[in-house]
């Protein structure tokens, strides 16, 4: 599976051999790592990245699930990152990250039950 910083990247329209905004990247990420951790989804202590090294199968290792959290990582990235300047462009990508968190939530507290 990709790396996790290389896959946000592809999301956001950023070549992988441009790092200039690496850093600004992670930092969003891993905050978004934070919401999903207390949306009940990944390990219990929380994860976090440091660069590219870093792969999907390390956050949920063996999960297909972690697919869709790709997903939902490059919409809450974007938002933070490079938010669309259309006021309606931004409320459409609001609406789809509730989504998605309402259904990462509904997936991962199954899953518990």
């Amino acid at each position: 599976m990709n790396s996790i910083l290389t896959s946000v990247k592809k999301l956001l329209g950023i070549a992988e051999s441009y790092t200039e905004f690496d850093a600004d990247i992670i930092m969003h990420i891993n905050a978004v790592f934070l919401v999903l951790q207390q949306l009940g989804v990944g390990p219990e202590k929380g994860f976090s990245i440091v660069d590219a090294s870093a792969v999907w199968d390390d956050f949920l290792p063996g999960d297909e699930r972690a697919k869709t959290i790709a997903s939902y990582m490059g919409a809450k990235v974007r938002l933070a990152f490079d938010p669309p300047q259309s006021s309606t462009a931004m409320e459409a990508l609001k609406n789809t990250v509730a989504e998605m968190e309402f259904r990462l939530n509904i997936e991962f507290d199954k899953a518990e039950s």
